[in-house]
């Protein structure tokens, strides 16, 4: 998941401001965010930035952008495309400054003070938001480059950047009445707090349940590293002795496939899946159902006649047809290879003595037991031959072989967290593209799953070329002390998949902020793509060692990966389909019952479909943070999306016999990961493949034909 590329999650971001009186801010240590940073790289100086920083910073960054915006309208000459576009693009440098490092600090440290900052301060910075977007002076001026563009001479570029700008301006309301206006401020106000609530309280559930296990014998089943980490959690809790696991991927997860006490695989399954659903003051089902409706009522406003036709305006799926097309196509193969592999998990279960039909919280462990007896594959045959160093050194590797480029540790440098490490990437020239920053281990305070943020963009700056500090924050579990790090396949996979994104800001190469990003249904293409090099096994046999004794995976090993990797593919394909359409069936809606019943909603989306009870969506609507968080609203479905087109770029490597062909990767850099989204997406596509992508590669990848 790309986060710097989410202009949503921007605005979100930016929200953390509040009035304050002046003895509220501690005078003793001088504002950081008020210099030039003089660190190494000009990266944030993590270390001096305090919670107590904020408030001022944003409050400033404010009234300095306010002030570049009456500049912009106040000035007496004829609009003009250097005095109005570019000038509102490079307006509000130091609110960008410190919103990109409340981003990162609110994403891996939420302390409670944090939450309570950005729910004291989104309303403020919505304010703001409308405030720049609705000033009709400035829209005016914007208006009149429009009209005239024709006369200015503009470079493809600066053509764009014009375009999305007008069209902007009219996407926020722009050509609304005042009435409808200030209807509209109200409604950005309570999306955006209403979008935080359901984050944070998403956190506090995460944080809130924990599986203490007392009795050695209920560990039965979980390898040693799961055990010791749980140790290791339990002993950080003050309860030395037990083990603690909870609802963080690295924990459940492993707890799911493994643990052989099945009332506890149950009771661990049930937490998860009822995050946000417990009825107390975390529940999210009032949140969605006014989140839901005042995007509705948004859409409304501006001429759409749901909000995913909002959205989707943007997008290459370009309508709510094509994105259903696209899913329908992939559910019924889908579903048929899950019943498949539901038969093989039924017939695990007899084979063990068991009288009873799988449920959910059976599925990841009978699966196991069924991968097992099909290809004589256990996955903790793989794991010590993943360690974390190693697949990352794995990653960094592909990059040097495909466009030359390296990474070099940067050991005194100021760093968002302790366990975090830096890195600067050269090009095959010497020159310096950026810093990369890599954050892998969980802890509280931190949100989950995976994703690449960034403390600064690329830009240019007095002509020169300003490199991008780039962050992927991960979430696996810190071992205990000594231990290694020993990733599971999907866990490697996810290295190298926000290791793409992460290659897609550092090789952007833009001279405007307002062409930098990509539709969200493209922007996971250099994501997806990077991850099927991750175990082709020609990759494999460079960075899978074994983590004591230094021995390159086994060939026997290799070929069970191989013939392992499209098994499961019908129950991952399924929830991933499942929470697409989820997303997708909230949208769509094009009237809102006061009294929705959001539980009734998600089974009537699921069950009407044919799904089967042993499959949850892989987010359940109250804890679906890609949709009501904002981000991915009506685009989870974006993930399948690009896979299409990364499914189909990677043939282009293999067609010519050499995955690591540099003519390939040459024209992959220049047409899809340098020129952000100057071009059509699918004109970006073209330029790289010379056609429209396929559908086929997908099929065949997933083994759903």
């Amino acid at each position: 998941m790309n986060k710097t590329l989410m202009a949503a999650s921007l605005a979100v971001v930016l929200g953390a401001c509040s009035s304050q009186k002046k003895s509220d801010v501690a005078d003793a240590t001088p504002n950081p965010f008020f210099t030039e940073y003089t660190t190494p790289f000009g990266v944030p100086p993590f270390d001096q930035i305090k919670v107590e920083h904020y408030k001022p910073a944003f409050l400033k960054g404010m009234e300095e952008h306010k002030k570049e915006i009456d500049a912009i309208v106040n000035n007496g000459e004829e609009p003009t495309f250097e005095n109005t576009i570019v000038a509102l693009d490079r307006s509000g440098e130091l609110l960008t400054k410190v919103a990109l490092a409340f981003s990162g600090e609110s994403s891996i440290n939420a302390t409670d003070e944090i939450q309570e900052l950005a729910q004291e301060c989104y309303p403020l910075f919505s304010a703001h938001s409308d405030d720049i977007s609705l000033n009709p002076k400035l829209f005016a001026r914007v208006k009149a480059v429009y009209d005239n563009q024709a006369s200015f001479n503009l470079d493809k570029e600066q053509k764009k950047l014009l375009e999305e700008t007008y069209k902007s301006f009219v996407r926020s309301g722009a050509n609304l009445d005042a009435d409808k206006q200030a209807k509209l401020r109200e409604l950005n106000e309570q999306i955006s707090v209403l979008e935080l609530t359901f984050g944070q309280n998403v956190l506090k559930e995460n944080n809130a349940f924990k599986l203490v296990v007392d009795k050695k014998e209920d560990l039965a089943g979980l390898p040693e590293t799961v055990i010791a980490a749980a140790a290791e959690a339990a002993a950080a809790d003050s309860m030395e002795g037990k083990w603690v696991f909870t609802l963080h991927n690295p924990s459940v997860m492993p707890f799911l496939q493994y643990a052989d006490n099945r009332a506890l695989r149950e009771k661990m399954f049930n937490a998860y899946v009822c995050r946000g659903n417990n009825n107390n003051a975390n529940d999210n089902k009032d949140v969605i159902r006014k989140l839901v409706t005042a995007r509705l009522e948004k859409a409304k406003l501006l001429g759409y006649e749901d909000f995913a036709a909002y959205v989707l305006e943007e997008n290459m799926a370009k309508n709510e047809k094509n994105v259903y097309q696209l899913l329908d196509q992939l559910w019924k193969p889908a579903l048929a290879k899950a019943k498949e592999e539901l038969a093989d998990i039924n017939a695990e279960i007899k084979k063990a003595g068991g009288n009873f039909e799988a449920e959910a919280w059976d599925w990841r462990y009978y699966a196991d037991k069924a991968r097992q007896a099909k290809f004589n594959m256990d996955e903790n045959e793989v794991r010590p031959y993943l360690e974390l160093n190693h697949v990352r050194e794995g990653a960094f590797y592909v990059a040097n072989r495909l466009y030359g480029i390296t990474f070099t540790e940067l050991k005194d440098i100021p760093k968002p967290d302790p366990d975090a490490y830096a890195f600067e990437c050269k090009d095959k020239d010497g020159s310096s593209l950026g810093v990369l920053y890599m954050d892998f281990f969980t802890r509280p305070g931190k949100s989950g799953g995976a994703w690449c943020g960034g403390y600064r963009s690329q830009a240019y700056k007095d002509g020169k070329k300003v490199t991008p500090v780039v962050t992927t924050v991960f979430n696996f579990s810190k071992p205990a002390a000594g231990q290694p790090v020993l990733l599971s396949a999907d866990e490697a996979e996810t290295v190298f998949h926000e290791f793409g994104h992460a290659l897609h800001s550092l090789f952007g190469d833009v001279h405007y902020q307002g062409v930098a990003g990509v539709p969200r249904d493209f922007v996971e293409l250099p994501s997806q793509v990077d991850e099927h090099w991750a175990f082709e096994p020609e990759v494999l046999k460079v960075y899978a060692k074994h983590y004591r004794t230094g021995e390159v995976i086994p060939q026997a090993i290799v070929d069970k990966i191989v013939k392992n990797s499209k098994y499961g593919q019908g129950f991952a394909t399924v929830e991933y389909l499942a929470a697409s359409l989820l997303d997708m069936d909230y949208h769509i809606l094009k009237e809102i019952p006061a009294d929705l019943d959001i539980e009734k909603f998600e089974a009537q989306a699921m069950t009407g479909r044919g799904l089967m009870r042993q499959i949850a969506p892989r987010y359940r609507s109250t804890y679906f943070g890609h949709t009501m968080e904002g981000g991915y609203t009506a685009g989870y479905y974006s993930y399948i999306w690009a896979e299409v087109l990364d499914a189909d770029a990677f043939e282009a490597y293999k067609e010519t016999g050499d995955i690591f062909n540099q003519e390939v990767a040459a024209k992959f850099r220049k047409y899809v990961l340098t020129p952000g989204g100057i071009d059509d997406a699918m004109v970006m596509y073209k330029n790289f493949r010379g056609k429209e992508p396929s559908i086929e590669p997908l099929l065949k990848n997933r083994g759903l034909k």
